[in-house]
This record gives structure tokens, sequence and C-alpha cells, in this order.
């Protein structure tokens, strides 16, 4: 097993853990496989997810989002393969995209190109 993944790790939980902190919201969701944490992606406003790596070190990622399980290495900016994580693997299905619903500003989109 990787230094970089720990897969008896659960998430931190259902949403990024700094944007539920601060009633922000998110495009897509990613999950450390260090640690666990799970953080916005880089098309959301906040980035938590690469600044969780910054922060950490922890260097690989897992997408969680529904029917994803691909990799992402930060160092070399490209997929890479992992062992299956700790349950569970994505937000809920019945979450939106992007979400959570009751955060999202009707003009999300044109907040993104800002």
């Amino acid at each position: 097993m990787s230094d970089d993944i720990d897969p008896r790790v659960p998430p931190s939980g259902t949403g990024c853990l700094e944007c539920d902190q601060t009633g922000s919201w998110w495009v897509h969701l990613r999950r450390c496989a260090k640690c666990g944490h799970v953080g916005c992606c880089d098309d959301s406003l906040n980035k938590h997810a690469t600044a969780h790596w910054h922060e950490s070190g922890h260097p690989v990622m897992q997408s969680f989002e529904p029917g994803e399980d691909w990799f992402w290495d930060y160092r070399t900016e490209r997929t890479t393969r992992g062992p299956e994580l700790a349950p569970p693997h994505s937000h809920p299905a019945s979450q939106t995209v992007p979400g959570p619903a009751e955060r999202v500003p009707a003009d999300w989109q044109r907040e993104l190109e800002g």
C-alpha cells in the first residue's frame, strides 16, 4: 500500500468540510485518499481539495461523486490507481450538483466565471 493512501479511513462527511463550516457551496467533491478529508474540486469557488493537498502534503485524492472511482495525484497531475477506500464512496446520490441545493445561488454559473 502506498504511504499516500490509507483505505481504512472513512470520509470526513458527505460535503466539503470547509464549505459546510462557512455556509458556502461546491460543484464536485474530492476525498483525500490518506486522511479522508472531503473538499470541493477546482471547478468550485473555494478549491478546498487542492488547498488540503497544499496544507497537508497528502497528494492523492479520489472523486467523491456517485459512480466515479478515479484517483488523482496532484504531484504528477495524472490519474493514478488506488485500492477501494472505506465507505461511503460518494456523497448521497440525492445531493444536488452543485450543492447543497439550499446554498447554491441562482446565478452560480456567473459567480464561477468572476
